[in-house]
């Protein structure tokens, strides 16, 4: 008789008491934003990137373990009240009193894609082993042909408030993770969605992956610096390109999804930089770039194709009428 494993990020229905599970022993950990598991340093920021991160531990399937519960402070499970620390003073650079930081810089943003297909593309094949994409499903897809399903889920998105925890979609709330987890769908549907269309997000197709036309950005300015973010999730940081030209920014980047993306461009740039001193750094989210200025004047935009708000920024150290 089949039964469904407790171990976190398994949940697979099983019948072989020796077949291989893979699970997060440690606790789901919320901080600042951040999710993840006490067991693995993977971090991310919004809850599905959560579900996704790849289990740490291989064992046995159970019907019995347990998951471990969210770790409390110590002061919070003593009862006791900790002193708050005082942390010092960091000295104040001389950089930073040249002058005011200016505020990020609003720019066009792209008009949102159209909505992905809630069913599967019957062209697209559906890999052994894939896991249903819709929230509380978890079933997963055994090969071979598809015959009768239901899928039980919930459309909405996930809520944490003030220790409650619950779907935007149903009116069900609890106080453990666990509890969460376990919250049963309120939607139900005849098949089950593996893949979707495979047009989420994209302006075209190469091969197997998403070209992107555009993505998201933004900046702000110091007297020396421009630091510039664009916003795609999972770079993969092996494979990306980023080449510093003296008035322009190279990218090639590509995501680790299960359909890869990849945002190919060149950027002109307001300024000319200093390419030697210029950097950058792949987060979760973004590629954050930071350009050194060449001369220290202030960039209106960034691009330098973009329009201008005919905003005056000021940077550097005011003198006395």
């Amino acid at each position: 008789m089949a039964q469904k494993c407790v171990h976190q990020s398994c949940g697979k229905m099983y019948s072989d008491p020796e077949e291989e599970c893979h699970y997060h022993p440690g606790p789901p950990i919320f901080h600042e934003g951040q999710k993840g598991w006490k067991c693995c340093k993977a971090r991310v920021l919004t809850f599905d990137e959560f579900l996704s991160i790849t289990p740490c531990t291989t064992g046995k399937h159970s019907t019995t373990d347990l998951p471990p519960t969210i770790e409390k402070k110590q002061g919070e499970m003593s009862g006791e009240s900790s002193a708050p620390t005082v942390k010092p003073i960091a000295p104040v650079s001389s950089e930073a009193s040249r002058g005011p930081i200016s505020a990020p810089q609003p720019t066009a943003t792209p008009p949102p894609p159209p909505p992905e297909s809630e069913d599967d593309d019957p062209s697209l094949e559906v890999p052994k082993g894939k896991i249903c994409r819709r929230k509380a499903c978890g079933f997963q897809h055994t090969g071979g042909e598809r015959g009768t399903e239901k899928c039980v889920f919930h459309p909405g998105a996930p809520i944490f408030h003030e220790g409650s925890k619950g779907y935007t979609c149903c009116k069900r709330r609890v106080l453990e993770f666990d509890e969460f987890m376990r919250i049963e769908g309120c939607k139900t549907k005849d098949r089950h969605m593996f893949v979707g269309s495979g047009n989420k997000g994209k302006a075209g197709k190469a091969g197997d992956e998403e070209v992107l036309e555009t993505v998201r950005h933004d900046f702000y300015q110091t007297p020396t610096s421009v630091i510039a973010s664009f916003f795609l999730k999972k770079i993969d940081k092996e494979k990306a390109l980023v080449e510093f030209g003296q008035t322009e920014l190279s990218l090639d980047l590509v995501t680790t999804d299960a359909l890869p993306k990849r945002y190919k461009a060149t950027v002109p740039l307001f300024a000319a930089i200093d390419t030697a001193a210029s950097s950058f750094k792949i987060l979760g989210t973004k590629l954050e770039v930071n350009f050194v200025k060449a001369d220290g004047s202030s960039w209106p935009v960034l691009r330098s194709d973009e329009q201008r708000s005919g905003e005056i920024i000021q940077v550097g150290k005011a003198g006395r009428a």
